[in-house]
């Protein structure tokens, strides 16, 4: 199997982010990837991209707070996201 295009990547992800079905996941993840997904390396990509794998009420629960995330969420990238939530939300 070829290579993913990285333009082909961001824009996935990017999708994504925006369209979770659960609107105040979108309203975390969507503006949190169009912030980041550009700077990001390959690792922290694939990092993302499991995140984004995540069911959306676990995930949004975990980004604000209200439940601790398991360990398997530990890393650069959810810590970012974690930092991001608490500066949307106004923390």
């Amino acid at each position: 199997m070829p290579a993913p295009d990285p333009a082909a990547r961001l824009k996935m992800i990017r999708y994504r982010a925006w369209h979770r079905g659960f609107r105040e996941a979108d309203l975390i993840l969507g503006p949190f990837a169009d912030r980041y997904v550009e700077t990001l390396d390959g690792a922290q990509l694939d990092e993302l991209e499991v995140i984004l794998e995540e069911p959306d009420q676990f995930l949004y629960a975990w980004i604000v707070g209200q439940e601790v995330p398991p360990s398997r969420m530990e890393g650069s990238v959810f810590s970012l996201l974690i930092k991001f939530g608490e500066e949307r939300r106004g923390l």
